[in-house]
């Protein structure tokens, strides 16, 4: 087997506390492991374990007694550095229509590929993290996932779920048979009524500066705006070797914006985003 990675990334968010969970499998020159990267809106941790502790279905992730999946999560982790345990119950989910990843899921050895799972569900439960209490109610989650080989070069991602509905939008360089071109996938959320906004469905960046992204598609159009830098590292993948260092805010300031046949639909400032950059000039170029 090459090398590769597989992982997914499930966020929690109440009025007052962040959580991001990671669980991922992976496959370098040293081997198989597999790890769970937690994310709070004050520290990062990384706890690997071997790779044969990690199962999986379409549906779940199992590693050791920590468990993820469309029911919810459950973490039972001690290290020198970590102690969390709780379980957090999921509601309904709420899927995309098709594959984010249009036609694109039909092309063999792109270096990674996006999934989305969840766009806004309910969250409920507690999670205790060395000792302090994580509480989830009237909490909403997002689930998505990605595997391949390596995470992109440059690349810009935020998610946010706000009142009335959810966001995501990924900006990122794709290399793919020799050329390179900007790849877009997002999804706005809003009443009920999915806007898919893809590069297979005609969307590209009209304006990148000053930490703000603007992508239109037809009568649609979409800003974002980042307000301040992500500030948590994480791990991320290079060729299946989880070296490479790149940082996330789960939540953050940021600024968004959704037009469709110029009317505005939404515009809010929120401390809530969650937001990558890598590296910086992705947004401020």
């Amino acid at each position: 087997m090459y090398n590769s990675f597989y992982g997914w990334y499930l966020k929690c968010q109440s009025a007052m506390h962040s959580l991001a969970v990671i669980p991922a499998i992976h496959k370098g020159e040293n081997g198989r492991t597999c790890s769970i990267q937690v994310i709070t809106d004050q520290d990062v941790w990384e706890v690997t374990f071997q790779a044969d502790s990690f199962r999986r279905t379409r549906r779940h992730i199992i590693i050791e007694e920590n468990r993820f999946g469309e029911k919810g999560i459950r973490l039972a982790i001690r290290t020198p550095q970590l102690t969390i345990r709780g379980q957090l119950d999921f509601g309904p989910l709420f899927p995309l229509k098709y594959d984010i990843m249009g036609p694109f899921a039909l092309v063999p050895f792109m270096e990674c590929r996006h999934s989305v799972w969840s766009m806004r569900h309910a969250v409920t439960g507690n999670v205790y993290i060395n000792g302090e209490k994580y509480s989830f109610q009237n909490a909403w989650g997002y689930w998505e996932g990605d595997q391949g080989r390596s995470f992109p070069k440059e690349y810009l991602w935020t998610q946010c779920c706000f009142a009335g509905g959810s966001l995501m939008l990924s900006v990122a360089d794709i290399p793919m048979a020799g050329i390179h071109f900007t790849g877009i996938i997002g999804v706005v959320l809003w009443r009920g009524k999915e806007y898919r906004i893809a590069t297979y469905l005609g969307a590209r960046v009209v304006l990148r500066q000053n930490k703000m992204v603007r992508v239109i598609q037809g009568d649609l159009e979409l800003d974002v705006r980042l307000l301040e830098k992500p500030s948590r590292p994480l791990k991320a993948p290079v060729k299946g070797n989880m070296v490479r260092t790149i940082h996330e805010s789960v939540s953050c300031r940021a600024f968004y914006r959704f037009r469709k046949q110029g009317c505005t639909l939404f515009a809010f400032e929120t401390d809530r985003a969650s937001f990558e950059a890598e590296p910086n000039k992705a947004v401020e170029k």
